[in-house]
């Protein structure tokens, strides 16, 4: 086993303090992720008129850079000395770039369909680029600062709570004020103008929370472990090993099936996400008002549910909570709309229509995050046992995996939800206002592609997850080898 060169980890309680201001660095994370799940092919392909091929393309690229920038972030932060620890540098570090390229993103000045693919491609890289150089070591610090079983699933919580209120913040300013409706722009989202002003806003309070999470964990800095001491490394040789760590943690087969579970779910909410607008606009015919109602039923959801997260692993264990919630995103997407195809559901414009929806989206929210929560404690308790394995410590890597595929939800989705716009022969343009611009069979189609279709590949996560082994059981045994390691090296 290789000699660990790390201090003694956090085992006492983390104050409250400390878990609030770990929460709030995923604030950021949950603006960008709902700007890039919910409009951002809606406004370059809807808003804009870039095909659904050509904008799908150009934020499925994205993919293959975050492939490369996720585990190099996760790597190089294991590997980082400096007086303010392994991941803090890289938080501050991130902010203004992020801001910057969020902000261009939705207030390109370019026109014409290749100008607008390149500017796509280029600053949703940087953006995404920007969130890893945060979100990898971000996250990475929650498995370092406690190694309690259930503490991690409480910061977990605090993660998927402010996460989701930045959706919420996302969905709340955006559908409740920028784009409310006008006279020219009934339905506000199609507005381009007001786009720059949104963008603004959102870049400027990432800055704020994750300066906010950064200041407010740096606490907790020397309890942290530190990185090996290794001689400084080249570029060439710095690739190298993330490679190298990050085939090492693909051997563990712990991580191997949650990752490969979480990617397929989280890729097929990403479609889902992607074509919201298109469902509650044409599909529901909602008005922009109550688009706002149903959009952030789910983050409250799953705001309401994380607080449940505890006690239902400590009742039930973190396996069962990954089944359950992953049992519940496909089910909950596809009765709606299929109950609707067959006829069962309530018409366009009943009175009990949007309660129904309302009711649906909250109640998959607050049963799905059970599993959010879950693979997110569940990543920190497979790096204490690679750490068992191997004698290293690297939640870096291993958490970029997870950040990576968090991310596949944004960037493989939106590439299926484009080529599937263009496949079912998506009519594009502001000018598209109402289901009475869309022909029918269309509009069915896009029932199709958004529940039964994309849901039923959902099932699929379930039998990856039924083969982790790791138990809590096993898990404390593996701590108290590797608190006794600690011990008589300290």
């Amino acid at each position: 086993m290789a000699t660990l060169t790390v201090n003694p980890m956090n085992q006492s309680p983390l104050s409250f303090p400390v878990k609030l201001s770990f929460g709030i660095g995923q604030f950021a994370e949950g603006l960008k992720n709902a700007a890039f799940g919910t409009l951002l092919i809606f406004y370059y392909n809807q808003v804009l008129g870039l095909p659904g091929t050509m904008a799908g393309i150009a934020v499925g690229i994205a993919v293959i850079v975050d492939a490369f920038t996720d585990p190099l972030a996760g790597s190089v932060s294991d590997h980082w000395h400096s007086r303010h620890g392994r991941r803090h540098p890289f938080m501050y570090a991130s902010m203004v770039p992020l801001a910057i390229a969020f902000y261009f993103l939705f207030n390109p000045l370019v026109s014409g369909e290749w100008a607008l693919f390149f500017w796509l491609l280029i600053f949703t890289n940087a953006t995404r680029t920007a969130m890893s150089l945060y979100h990898v070591p971000h996250i990475a610090l929650g498995a370092e600062m406690t190694v309690d079983f259930s503490e991690r699933s409480e910061l977990v919580g605090f993660r998927m709570f402010f996460s989701n209120f930045g959706v919420l913040f996302v969905f709340g300013a955006g559908f409740g004020y920028f784009f409310a409706a006008t006279p020219e722009f009934p339905n506000g989202q199609l507005n381009a103008s007001v786009y720059p002003n949104f963008a603004a806003v959102v870049s400027v309070l990432m800055v704020i929370t994750i300066f906010i999470s950064a200041w407010g964990t740096r606490s907790v800095i020397p309890s942290l472990p530190s990185a090996p001491d290794i001689p400084r490394a080249s570029a060439l040789e710095v690739i190298q090993r993330v490679f190298k760590d990050l085939f090492a943690a693909m051997k563990s087969k712990s991580f191997r099936w949650l990752f490969s579970g979480v990617l397929v779910v989280f890729i097929m909410v990403g479609v889902n996400t992607a074509l919201d607008l298109y469902i509650f606009t044409y599909f529901w015919e909602l008005e922009p008002g109550s688009v706002l109602y149903l959009i952030i039923a789910y983050p409250i959801g799953v705001m309401i549910g994380s607080f449940a997260s505890p006690a239902f692993f400590r009742r039930w264990g973190k396996k069962a909570g990954l089944i359950f919630g992953g049992l519940a995103w496909p089910l909950w997407q596809v009765v709606p709309i299929a109950l609707r195809l067959l006829g069962w559901f309530p018409e366009n414009g009943d009175a009990l229509l949007l309660p129904l929806l309302i009711f649906i989206k909250f109640f998959q929210g607050a049963c799905t995050v059970q599993a959010n929560v879950a693979f997110g404690s569940m990543v920190a308790d497979v790096v204490d046992e690679y750490e068992y394995d191997t004698g290293k410590r690297q939640e870096g890597i291993f958490f970029a995996a997870s950040s990576f595929s968090a991310k596949a939800t944004t960037g493989v989705g939106n590439v299926i939800a484009g080529f599937s716009l263009d496949i079912i022969n998506w009519p594009r343009g502001a000018h598209i206002r109402t289901a009475a611009d869309v022909p029918a069979e269309t509009i069915i189609d896009l029932g199709l592609v958004y529940g039964p279709l994309v849901a039923a590949f959902g099932f699929l996560s379930i039998w990856c997850y039924s083969h982790y082994k790791l138990t809590r059981e096993r898990h404390e045994e593996i701590l108290e080898s590797l608190n006794s390691q600690r011990a008589s090296q300290g």
